[in-house]
């Protein structure tokens, strides 16, 4: 790989100060990292021999980081259930059912889709995660791979924890490092005390991150509060997991005040989840205290299924405008907030910050263009009327995105895929779907669950 200056009408570096550089280029060395950020005029004369790459009517920005997301082919499929009927009805007959060729099939359009869009960094807990890893490593993605364990005599059809410490011997740290792969337990529900506690010590021994879902609706509160009489963040703490070596939550939507102030003390990070929480009727999180009180926020998609898709941008102005409705105030989560917790928030948030999440000499070279040619990015102003970021946060779709690069590998280019062929990875996800509905619809046949409609009913029973 040879160095590469970018050269482009915008810079937003994502950095503290809230920097735009008009007229502005990023210098990318041989080996994939930022050399340096600053004016195109002064940069082309520091560097006359590196190569220039001139992106007209574009703006360059770091990579989106997808903190929590769910590989699947369900898509438009698992509609009008709250949270855990969903479960019951939809997703634990899948998992009950998918095998490894149709897992990786998933990775392989979920990840390509996610870098059309422009996320550089994926968090993806899913299954038969070899398949995943070499989606990745093939694509180009930073990936955090979390397998989705259950350790539980009712749940034996998920990952177990030996396949997640094999996947972590295994994957780690491969693919010039864009693979890392966490311990994740798909709900504490979902394991018994001992899985608690070996979850806690493998994140010490491989110096990992644990994933897992928590306080996602009222159900989850009250089915906590019934059997341990104490709240999920409470709970979490006394069984030990909140003493792994990098926690990280998915959700986090009904949170006390004392839960809050665990979560800092613990320093525990949050995915935040607007479109998921919004579709489930979970509920809203309190992104706004979280915020305040210091802890790292960043954004998930949640899965294909109860999303229905993976356009970041799409969450960005979710997340505003429901931070904005639900509080009843304009002013709730601004625009470089937003369009921070999609970068170098969700890197602090998986403690990467780094190495990813703002375009800084030294770190990774994960960037975007984004189109500004566009009605979205029109007008577009800059000084006392600045709006780029508002345009980012409430009119790019991710559609706009022209240029995908991770550790300085260009994956996407003029909005198509450069790593693999998108109408290949369609078709073979197409192919596969109908044997996996048809297993699912007779596992569900045989064994008599119908919809179970309302959490309050209590019937889904982990």
């Amino acid at each position: 790989m040879t160095s590469l200056l970018l050269c482009a009408d915008y810079v937003i570096p994502m950095t503290a100060d809230n920097a735009v550089i008009e007229n502005g280029a990023v210098l990318i060395d041989g080996a994939g990292r930022i050399a340096a950020v600053g004016l195109t005029d002064s940069l082309r004369r520091q560097y006359p021999d590196a190569p220039v790459r001139v992106l007209k009517d574009r703006l360059l920005m770091p990579g989106l980081i997808n903190t929590h997301c769910h590989s699947g082919l369900l898509r438009g499929t698992a509609e009008g259930l709250p949270v855990w009927a969903w479960l019951q009805q939809y997703i634990d007959p899948m998992h009950r059912v998918l095998n490894a060729a149709e897992a990786e099939v998933a990775s392989w359009l979920c990840y390509a889709e996610a870098l059309l869009s422009g996320t550089t960094t994926i968090v993806d807990m899913w299954r038969f995660m070899d398949g995943s890893a070499r989606a990745a490593q093939e694509l180009g993605i930073r990936a955090v791979l979390v397998p989705y364990v259950a350790e539980h005599p009712e749940h034996d059809y998920f990952e177990t924890l030996d396949s997640n410490e094999r996947m972590i011997s295994q994957w780690h740290g491969k693919a010039d490092g864009r693979i890392s792969v966490w311990v994740g337990l798909e709900h504490m529900f979902y394991a018994v005390p001992d899985a608690w506690d070996r979850a806690t010590r493998m994140t010490h021994e491989y110096q990992v991150g644990l994933h897992t879902h928590s306080n996602e609706s009222r159900f989850d509160v009250e089915e906590t509060h019934r059997r341990y009489r104490m709240r999920p963040i409470e709970a979490l703490e006394k069984f030990g997991l909140l003493g792994a070596h990098k926690v990280m939550l998915a959700h986090c939507v009904w949170l006390a005040d004392e839960e809050i102030a665990l979560l800092k003390a613990h320093h525990v990070s949050v995915a935040h989840n607007p479109i998921s929480n919004m579709k489930l009727a979970s509920g809203a999180a309190p992104v706004t205290k979280l915020l305040a009180a210091g802890i790292a926020v960043g954004l998930g998609t949640d899965g294909e299924k109860e999303n229905n898709n993976l356009d970041m941008f799409e969450e960005m102005k979710v997340s505003s405008l429901l931070a904005k409705f639900s509080a009843l105030d304009a002013q709730a989560l601004d625009a470089w907030s937003i369009c921070k917790m999609a970068t170098i928030g969700g890197a602090r948030a998986l403690g990467m910050e780094r190495e990813i999440g703002s375009l800084e000499v030294g770190k990774a070279a994960d960037l975007i263009a984004v189109r500004t040619d566009t009605a979205r990015m029109t007008p577009l102003l800059t000084g006392t009327f600045l709006n780029l970021h508002h345009n980012l946060v409430h009119a790019v779709q991710g559609g706009d995105v022209d240029i995908t690069m991770v550790n300085g590998k260009i994956c996407v280019e003029n909005g198509q895929l450069r790593t693999a062929g998108m109408r290949e990875l369609i078709d073979r996800a197409n192919a596969v779907t109908p044997g996996l509905f048809a297993r699912r619809t007779q596992w569900l046949a045989q064994n008599g669950m119908g919809v179970q409609r309302g959490e309050e009913s209590g019937l889904y029973r982990l």
